[in-house]
């Protein structure tokens, strides 16, 4: 049994910090969130009133947090020297490679470890401990970090050093907008011309039309259980941090001229749906969005 501070306890870091409490592992978790906090006591994890409160003597410390300015304002010179020597570091948040690479010379300046290893899966793959795992690091930071990702995940990729495993994050994260808008396109096409929803779905999900979205996160309501879209959109991936990490994709395509016109136009859909007042909800909700009766009242 190992000794883990959690930090960040929202809708995807709350599920993982659950799963590492059920590994029989002594889970310490801080969040600005109250109401977090009360959910994870009540899963049977501990609380602290700071972060690092909450890394005192841990083995491992795990983050998993909005944005990069995030994690940079956390993982500071002052918040790893509170840490013992040789503490693991997992930062799971999605950030752009640049402060990724940063913060984990930092954490080896002061003899600890550090993996940036971004998830894959959604709020489903956290809370039944199925995400794919990116990692970006040493081989020996990979190794220590494994036992305790494969109490969160199913799958682990090595992507390369410090900052692969954001970026490979950043690339599935534009191609993930990409299909769920294309799937929602479809679906709402399919509905206007009175089509089930229900049906036209499972016909797409056995034809060459299949994708994730489609699939395990179906944005259509009354279609799948579990998902977002059964719920209200409530829950799940934000569409602001769609937004974030599709703007993080166009930074890097500006930085090495690489082009994404798919990616720019699903970046201004998702923006124009977060300025519309909906940023908080999950990033299917967008199948609202591009519903022609629904942009004609926005």
């Amino acid at each position: 049994m190992s000794k883990i501070a959690f930090i960040g306890l929202g809708n995807m870091g709350g599920p993982m910090a659950v799963n590492l409490v059920k590994s029989n592992h002594d889970v310490t978790g801080f969040d600005l969130s109250k109401e977090a906090m009360l959910s994870f006591e009540r899963a049977g994890g501990k609380t602290a009133t700071t972060a690092i409160e909450a890394c005192d003597g841990a083995d491992v410390v795990v983050t998993m947090l909005p944005s990069g300015k995030h994690v940079a304002g956390l993982i500071t010179a002052e918040f790893i020297d509170n840490l013992k020597p040789g503490t693991l570091i997992i930062e799971s948040s999605t950030i752009d490679p640049t402060t990724a690479r940063s913060v984990a010379l930092l954490a080896e300046a002061h003899d600890c470890l550090m993996v940036d290893a971004p998830v894959s899966g959604g709020t489903v793959g956290a809370q039944n401990a199925t995400l794919t795992f990116i990692v970006g690091g040493a081989d020996q930071a990979l190794e220590r970090a494994r036992p305790y990702l494969n109490c969160m995940g199913k799958n682990i990729f090595h992507a390369g050093p410090s900052g692969a495993g954001q970026m490979t994050k950043i690339c599935n994260n534009l191609l993930l907008s990409i299909l769920m808008i294309g799937t929602s396109e479809a679906l709402n096409l399919g509905v206007a011309n009175g089509l089930d929803p229900k049906v036209l779905s499972e016909i797409m999900q056995k034809s060459s039309g299949r994708n994730w979205a489609l699939e395990i996160y179906n944005p259509y309501p009354g279609v799948m259980d579990g998902t977002p879209a059964s719920r209200e959109y409530v829950g799940g991936f934000a569409v602001d941090l769609m937004a974030k990490d599709l703007g993080l994709a166009i930074e890097a395509g500006l930085q090495t001229h690489t082009t994404t016109p798919l990616g720019s136009t699903a970046f201004d859909l998702y923006k124009m749906w977060s300025e519309a007042g909906s940023g908080r909800l999950d990033f299917s909700s967008i199948i609202r969005f591009l519903n022609q009766k629904e942009l004609q009242l926005s």
